[in-house]
């Protein structure tokens, strides 16, 4: 990453052990990491610390990922952020379910910790060179 300040990607899982590993690893890559165990938790830090990234898990207890991504992705104070998959089930269904809810990304748990990474910073730069565009555009004059 660059010398800027550290982007905060919020972990939505329910399981200790995957939140452990992935959240050791985000944060030697200079990550700030907020977790929430489940989906409404999830929902509310997303409102709240409004983070650059969310990896969530697709299986929840109280709110599936699915879902979850939807609501987020039809909010319009939350739709900029980018919204990684990051499940151990690898079906062509979740992958297509995924994609429908508006997900950024479908990454599986076992994916090598360095290509998730990348994944992640790039999902994060595009979003930041998205919300760049959509500044410059809304500054524009009307033209008559």
């Amino acid at each position: 990453m660059t010398a800027s300040t550290p982007k905060t990607i919020l972990i939505i899982e329910d399981n200790p052990a995957s939140i452990k590993y992935i959240q050791t690893h985000l944060q030697k890559h200079d990550f700030n990491t907020v977790v929430a165990n489940g989906g409404f938790d999830g929902l509310n830090k997303t409102r709240s610390v409004k983070p650059d990234l969310i990896l969530l898990d697709i299986m929840l207890p109280d709110l599936d990922g699915h879902k979850l991504c939807r609501m987020i992705k039809l909010n319009n104070d939350l739709k900029h952020i980018p919204v990684a998959m990051f499940t151990s089930r690898d079906t062509e269904e979740d992958a297509d379910m995924a994609k429908k809810c508006g997900a950024d990304a479908f990454i599986l748990k076992n994916t090598r910790i360095q290509i998730v990474i990348d994944i992640l910073n790039k999902l994060i730069e595009d979003s930041k060179k998205k919300t760049v565009k959509k500044k410059t555009a809304d500054d524009k004059p009307e033209e008559k």
